[in-house]
């Protein structure tokens, strides 16, 4: 119950709206996210096509004309930069507080990337157990990309990788299962985007250049899966939009997408942050004041709708405990007649047992004299409720078994004693039958 409240009170903090741009080899492509607590609603996809070999105002305009057409003017983006320029560790920091994190990544942040004396940007997202996701990046590099985007009039609040972004936007579905997953897909360069999560290693991310099967067991032996483990794509991984352009195709490339959802809802989700804080474009807090006051509203509702079922099932159950107690002593009246009539209904049913074995007793005597003819004859019978004993002479013992199972009151027959009887006139016998037909 308590876990269900909390996701539900979650949902209602879904709210933000986001740009993703994921730069690729020679193309940029930028989604438009909107996160309310209904679903995801995907605005719009644009790929812009060699943008490093045209004006960066051209293609500026043309970003900016797209999200004027969606309504997303005042976004600042969340850039996916390639995996080439972002250096990724996982530092395992046990006791650490949270609020000690950050000063502790920088005390061997030089340990931590092959870059060298070179000038480094770095940023970081928490992990389960004490552990950090962390890229790193050259200043230079990033500074490159700031440039950029700033001659193409571009706003960006944050530049991210693939594993950050993968493991926020992965969190609007709530919190992936405990015992691990692995996720792949495929990217528009031909190659797989493999991400996975296990108790024994909280983030993996990696591309590869293979088949897809061969990509998802090369993960699962990392994160330490069991290999019929079966992996899931990425499109399934994320939230499902509600509403999605047809040319947003995300089983084909994911990573936009994801990236979109990270920069809607960072209160959700903390994403690793590689942009030094003097290039980052913040958005106005009065943009927010309409979804804060609609979460709050939302909230209070959701409050309202818990509370009052619980106030309601408590006055229900007290009026159903008086009506209970009111209906009480008839209904023990009740159970007492069932008890007595049940005790009349044995009883009646033992006289009419013992009366019937009377009258089964005469017929099993006169069915043996019957049976028994002379020059044959009984010296005892003996009948209980399910066998007979006779004890007799006969010329001859042996023929009356066959002679006792061919009555219908009488089977499985057997001889108990068989003799010559005093002075050789016939066979003295014994033999007990079961009563009735099997």
């Amino acid at each position: 119950m308590a876990n269900s409240i909390l996701k539900d009170a979650r949902r209602l903090l879904e709210f933000g709206s986001g740009v993703g741009i994921a730069i690729g080899s020679t193309d940029l492509e930028a989604v438009v996210a909107r996160v309310r607590p209904p679903g995801v609603r995907v605005l719009g996809r644009l790929v812009i096509a060699g943008f490093e070999d045209r004006p960066a105002a051209e293609w500026g305009a043309e970003y900016n004309s797209f999200l004027k057409s969606t309504g997303s003017s005042h976004l600042s983006a969340t850039v996916l930069l390639p995996r080439r320029d972002v250096v990724v560790r996982q530092l395992a920091l046990p006791g650490v507080p949270s609020g000690d994190l950050e000063g502790a990544i920088r005390l061997q942040i030089d340990t931590l990337h092959p870059y060298g004396d070179d000038e480094v940007v770095w940023g970081w997202s928490p992990l389960p157990y004490g552990n950090v996701l962390l890229g790193i990046a050259r200043r230079a590099a990033v500074e490159r990309y700031v440039e950029l985007f700033a001659a193409a009039g571009i706003a960006i609040s944050s530049f991210t990788f693939p594993a950050a972004a993968v493991h926020a936007a992965a969190r609007l579905n709530g919190i992936p299962g405990e015992a691990g997953f692995v996720a792949a897909g495929p990217t528009p360069a031909g190659t797989v985007e493999v991400y996975g999560e296990s108790p024994s290693r909280p983030v993996f991310s990696a591309e590869f250049a293979i088949a897809p099967e061969r990509a998802a067991a090369l993960a699962l032996a990392e994160l330490r899966l069991p290999p019929e483990t079966q992996p899931v794509t990425l499109e399934e991984l994320l939230p499902r939009p509600t509403l999605n352009p047809v040319d947003n195709d995300l089983s084909r490339n994911a990573l936009p997408y994801a990236t979109a959802l990270a920069g809607a809802c960072p209160h959700l989700a903390s994403l690793a942050n590689v942009l030094p804080r003097e290039f980052r474009h913040s958005r106005s807090r009065a943009l927010i004041v309409p979804t804060a006051i609609l979460a709050g509203l939302a909230l209070a509702a959701l409050i309202g709708m818990i509370v009052w079922p619980k106030f309601e099932d408590r006055r229900y159950l007290k009026t159903l405990e008086a009506e209970i107690a009111r209906i009480q002593p008839t209904a023990a009246h009740a159970a007492a007649l069932d008890r007595e009539a049940e005790r009349l209904r044995a009883r009646t049913a033992f006289i009419d047992q013992y009366r019937g074995r009377t009258r089964a007793d005469l017929d099993a005597l006169n069915e043996l004299t019957r049976l028994v003819e002379p020059p044959a004859w009984t010296n005892a019978v003996e009948l209980t409720g399910d066998t007979a004993r006779i004890t007799g002479e006969a010329p001859q013992a042996a023929p009356l078994l066959k002679i006792l199972d061919s009555s219908p009151l009488f089977r499985n027959s057997q001889m108990d004693m068989d003799q010559h009887a005093a002075g050789g006139t016939g066979e003295m016998f014994q033999i007990h039958a079961t009563r009735g037909k099997s």
